[in-house]
């Protein structure tokens, strides 16, 4: 599932770049777009739940998960690796990043049982 979640962002991402958005607003407004389709996939087809009450620790894992995304980006930039490369290096660990996250902070079903 994570492969599908980060095709999406990644997809999204470039096609932000290619119509010529700043890298940090392009990978904002993938995340924002990326959040509403991942929590739903994340929450029922990989953690098997469908709590909507779990949003705002989702909501801080895409948080954590953006700035360390726009800080790899940045400092990949400052040796001239342009962004799509940058992004496309940065985007499977930060996909475990966000899985291990989401496992841990938003889906352990003893903190969703409370919920």
């Amino acid at each position: 599932m994570a492969g599908i979640n980060t095709a999406f962002g990644y997809g999204v991402f470039v096609l932000f770049l290619l119509i010529g958005l700043h890298y940090v607003l392009a990978g904002f407004l993938a995340t924002v777009i990326g959040i509403f389709f991942n929590f739903k996939t994340y929450g029922i087809l990989v953690f098997k739940n469908k709590s909507n009450k779990l949003i705002l620790r989702f909501l801080f894992v895409y948080f954590v998960t953006y700035c360390v995304a726009i800080s790899f980006i940045w400092a990949f930039s400052l040796v001239n690796v342009n962004h799509y490369i940058a992004s496309a290096i940065i985007a499977i660990p930060n996909a475990l990043l966000g899985y291990y996250l989401n496992k841990k902070l938003v889906f352990e079903n003893k903190i969703a049982q409370k919920l």
